[in-house]
């Protein structure tokens, strides 16, 4: 399946502003608009993309970070369910804790 019509439609929802990009990058970045901000108008989500010399290369950049942005934004997080550490457990680390102690207090010299 090939991802570049969803990347056409997303490029349909979106408004794109052209910037001159700063940075390093010698006289061509400095003196062209290859910066690229997408803007999705219908979730108000903003994206940049000025990484690359190219205008074409940083829309393509800034359209598939939109497109993460949004699966991110879908992406529904399953919640969490505490949970209590069995009696068990709390004896185990109460006497983990307790030889721990005991070798601190060896390293120490002290008799108490």
């Amino acid at each position: 399946m090939d991802p570049e019509p969803d990347l056409d439609d997303l490029a349909r929802q979106c408004d794109e502003e052209f910037f001159i990009a700063g940075g390093p990058g010698g006289q061509h970045r400095n003196k062209v608009e290859s910066g690229v901000r997408l803007t999705h108008r219908p979730t108000g989500f903003v994206v940049t993309a000025t990484e690359r010399r190219s205008q074409a290369a940083n829309r393509r950049v800034a359209l598939e970070r939109m497109a993460a942005k949004i699966a991110d934004s879908l992406r529904v997080e399953t919640p969490r369910r505490p949970t209590k550490p069995s009696r068990a457990e709390k004896e185990a680390r109460l006497a983990d804790k307790k030889r721990r102690s005991e070798v601190k207090r060896s390293r120490r010299g002290d008799t108490d």
